[in-house]
Parts: structure tokens; C-alpha cells; sequence
């Protein structure tokens, strides 16, 4: 079991997720359940599947939710470029937003890769007597 608080991933995610809960404060009142609902799911669903994840007690259960985090980070990709096009978003702060969205899931993948090198190389360690 990891302290999921203690990886720049999850730190990250938040940090987005508070952004996206700030930036769709200003969409229109009858996107409240379409549009704003759905980027905010998915955006807290990525800090939230790393939390998950370092709370099971595999490496390989970790490796299911960081693919969970990055599904979602990917829905979120999307959610805001469609937000950008309805213009809901500005251009700046859809920048900004799909930046850091990018930026977590080259960390999810990065920590994804490490994962699985580090749960091939346990494979041939040989168990202490």
C-alpha cells in the first residue's frame, strides 16, 4: 500500500482538477448536468483512481487504475476541447487546461512504464530464504 499523496501524479490531478472545478463556475446553468458534469468527473475521477489504486494491494491492481486514471484523463481531453468549441472556454484557458491535462498523462504513462519494468524484474528475483 503506497500514501498515494505522496506521488507528483495524483498531486498533479488534483491540482488539475481544482483548476477545471474553477474554470466551469462560469458555464451556463444548463450545462450544470450535460457538459460542466461530465469534465468534472472526469477530471476528479483521475486523482482519484491513483488514490484508489496505491490503496490496493498489488502492483498489478495499481497498474488497473492507473489505466483507469488515464481513460479518464483522456475523456477529459476531449470534454475540454469540445468545451473550447461550444465556446465555453476561452482559448487561453483551454490552453492551460489541455497543458496540464497532457503533462498528467505523460506522468500516468511514465509511472505506467516503471510499474510494469519494476513487476517483470520481481518475476526473476530469486524469494530469500
Amino acid at each position: 500500500m503506497r500514501n498515494f499523496r505522496e506521488l507528483k501524479v495524483w498531486e498533479k490531478g488534483h491540482e488539475l482538477t481544482l483548476a477545471v472545478y474553477e474554470a466551469t463556475r462560469t458555464f451556463p446553468r444548463d450545462e450544470q448536468y450535460g457538459l460542466t458534469s461530465q469534465i468534472r468527473r472526469s477530471c476528479a475521477s483521475i486523482p482519484a483512481n491513483i488514490a484508489e489504486g496505491c490503496g490496493r494491494g498489488s502492483n498489478e491492481d495499481l497498474g488497473r487504475f492507473l489505466q483507469m486514471a488515464m481513460g479518464s484523463a483522456t475523456e477529459l481531453e476531449y470534454h475540454l476541447l469540445l468545451a473550447k468549441d461550444l465556446n465555453l472556454l476561452d482559448p487561453p484557458e483551454y490552453e492551460h487546461l489541455a497543458k496540464e491535462t497532457i503533462e498528467v498523462k505523460r506522468m500516468l504513462t511514465s509511472f505506467i512504464r516503471s510499474l510494469r519494468s519494476f513487476s517483470r524484474g520481481q518475476k526473476y528475483l530469486k524469494p530469500e530464504a
